[in-house]
């Protein structure tokens, strides 16, 4: 049986679906509730050295003390912050899957598949009633996202040309989610081709396909994301985007062709802080 470990936050929706998820590839984890058991400081550094991600990415901030400590400001230290870490394990994001394939944040928890050799082979929903998601990236002539682009009004034009990264999304038992992508612009993206299918949409996959593709952006240490949109302000914003005046936007979003000629005038520019 492959040894996998878990430190886990029963608390917490994401960690009790990773856990979930792993249990359902059958392997039965080491579970270690770090809140009762922190890890040490060298097991902490070192897992997070593993991930290959600087200390304050690791950093958890909804429900922490992390703002009244003022964790924000660039000056704190990598050594500084596990300090921190180490005095409220809290701190200490969630849930961390140590495998022989790897160590993550498996934030969102579709990131967990990326860790497991042997994947079920039909949908396996999460808690909140969404099914598990996995990525494959695309090339930007793939023919079914081009269709459902154009299926979906969206545009294709600049597809080959606009150096945009492109994933297909599906569930465990194969069924197709749809399409998203982002063009990389330094610290930037600009979100685009985030399509549905029909017959997913009102059930939550559009949601779980923003979450896993801004994720991906994070990996490639991406930190802000950008959009433009005519018609799904509202889907965006529940994904934590907010409205922001195009002067407020940096030249390099401006420059793309979206911005200066794809998308109309009165399109809703949108951004979020890329974060897990």
């Amino acid at each position: 049986m492959t040894a996998i470990t878990i430190y886990h936050n029963p608390g917490c929706g994401t960690s009790r679906n990773v856990l979930a998820m792993i249990r359902q590839a059958g392997v039965e984890p080491e579970v270690i509730e770090y809140l009762k058991a922190p890890p040490s400081r060298a097991v902490l550094a070192n897992l997070i050295r593993r991930m290959g991600v600087p200390v304050r990415q690791v950093l958890r901030r909804k429900g922490t003390p992390y703002a009244e400590l003022g964790l924000d400001k660039p000056e704190w230290t990598d050594n500084e912050l596990l300090d921190f870490m180490m005095v409220h394990p809290i701190l200490i994001n969630r849930p961390i899957v140590v495998t022989p394939r790897g160590v993550k944040l498996c934030r969102p928890s579709d990131v967990v598949l990326d860790l497991l050799s042997d994947l079920p082979h039909a949908d396996f929903d999460k808690e909140e009633g969404v099914p598990f998601l996995k990525d494959e990236p695309v090339p930007a002539t793939d023919p079914g996202l081009a269709a459902a682009l154009t299926a979906a009004g969206l545009p294709v034009a600049d597809l080959a040309d606009g150096g945009g990264r492109f994933f297909a999304y599906r569930t465990l038992g194969g069924t197709p989610a749809g399409y998203g992508g982002y063009v990389p612009l330094g610290a930037d993206i600009l979100v685009r081709s985030v399509v549905v299918p029909a017959t997913a949409q009102g059930k939550g996959i559009g949601r779980n396909l923003v979450a896993l593709l801004l994720r991906r952006a994070w990996e490639e240490g991406h930190q802000r994301a950008w959009l433009l949109t005519t018609s799904a302000g509202g889907f965006f914003e529940k994904a934590g985007f907010k409205p922001i005046p195009r002067d407020q936007a940096p030249a390099s979003v401006l420059a793309t062709p979206q911005a200066q000629s794809l998308c109309p005038s009165t399109a809703t520019l949108l951004s979020r802080t890329i974060t897990v």
